[in-house]
């Protein structure tokens, strides 16, 4: 049946329709092999509207800039979505050529692409009008020029990630949403040139956005924050980890300002208090994930809230709290979420909770991951009694 014959029985019988379609299901690796059994597979394996998603992350390390302008030229007007993440040998003038050829292009992943610099995003600009996620993580040859040009021929840009691009200040901010209102996600993960003035001018302009990762954006303090707080009211995530500026103003302006919360990382910011937890927790009942290792000013108080009015919480994180005592895990183990939904509680580093705490915990029968790194008190015999 799959002889190197065109005219074997499985080509007899089946439609050429329905043969493409089965191969759509295929991955990369099987297509390639298929395209290699006879003259009418390849073509049928190769046709363009089999490539519309492709993902080279297995085979980083062998892609070359000539491959990618090879895949681009097969697959044309097809191909919506494309991830190179990691493929280090892929710079500027391979992606010229792709966004020529692929204009429907809709999701990219240049993620660890650190040839690549500002002609990429030039070349998108001109060519990619469609392109709504854009990963250019740790693409550290990106600057201002970059968010200007995606600014001006994006316009449907809903996702940007530029984690780790530190070259990306005010500036940039200020003109990528003035043409990009519709964000909707936004990674900005050690952008550590970013003040303020760049929050506010995404509080001005994207009324759309849901998340935002600020993690270790050092400049940062209250008064960009609230600007977000203010003007993102569909916010549901927010990491402001390592951002040791901001205080419990935060979490008021979360509370009085986006109801629909649901992740909330704010690790290694110590002056956050039991104070703010109350508020956010009193009028954010969504929040299911919450990561606040280091935020060494909250007790039992914190838990207690959490107990009562956040039903849905399913990851907390209260590693190096060491305020907090087996009586805030009893509240967390008796209140809403802890039947059927706590699913990870990490408590690494509390040295007043002691076996206790792992009676409380009994009740929460969705636990999947609990750490207890260096807590003195915990015994073998209370974690054999857990499992």
């Amino acid at each position: 049946m799959f002889s190197n014959n065109d005219e074997a029985v499985i080509n007899k019988k089946l439609p050429k329709e329905l043969l493409l379609r089965i191969f759509s299901f295929l991955d990369v690796v099987t297509l390639c092999r298929c395209a290699q059994v006879s003259r009418a597979w390849n073509v049928l394996a190769l046709d363009g509207s089999n490539w519309q998603r492709i993902d080279l992350f297995d085979f980083q390390r062998d892609i070359e800039g000539r491959v990618v302008e090879n895949i681009s030229k097969r697959c044309g007007g097809f191909l919506r979505k494309l991830s190179l993440r990691g493929c280090l040998g892929v710079g500027d003038n391979a992606l010229r050529t792709f966004a020529q050829n692929c204009r429907n292009i809709e999701v990219l992943n240049l993620n660890g692409c650190t040839k690549i610099t500002d002609a990429t995003c030039t070349s998108l600009s001109k060519f990619c009008s469609k392109l709504r996620h854009l990963d250019l993580a740790s693409c550290t040859s990106i600057t201002n020029l970059s968010l200007k040009a995606l600014s001006e021929g994006c316009p449907l840009l809903e996702q940007l990630n530029i984690s780790w691009c530190d070259q990306v200040t005010k500036d940039g901010i200020q003109a990528l949403v003035r043409g990009c209102g519709g964000l909707k996600a936004l990674f900005l993960k050690g952008c550590t040139q970013l003040e303020d003035e760049a929050l506010k001018y995404i509080g001005a302009h994207c009324p759309e956005l849901v998340t935002l990762n600020l993690q270790t954006c050092l400049q940062i303090t209250d008064d960009g924050l609230i600007t977000i707080c203010r003007g993102c009211h569909k916010l549901q995530s927010l990491c402001a980890s390592g951002c040791s500026n901001i205080t419990d103003a935060i979490l008021n302006a979360l509370g009085q300002n986006c109801p629909r919360l649901r992740i909330l990382e704010v690790a290694r910011c110590s002056q956050l208090t039991d104070v703010g937890f109350t508020t956010l927790a009193r009028n954010c009942h969504e929040l299911e994930k919450m990561d606040l290792e280091e935020c060494v000013q909250i007790t039992d108080s914190t838990l207690i809230q959490l107990s009562i009015h956040c039903p849905r919480l399913q990851v907390l994180s209260l590693s190096h709290c060491e305020l907090i005592t087996d009586d805030g895990i009893r509240h967390l183990g008796n209140g809403a979420c802890a039947h059927d939904r706590l699913e990870v509680i990490e408590l690494d580093n509390c040295p007043l909770i002691t076996d206790a705490s792992l009676e409380h915990l009994k009740s929460c029968h969705s636990l999947e991951r609990i750490e207890l790194y260096d807590c003195q008190q915990i015994t073998r015999a209370g974690i054999k009694r857990l499992r």
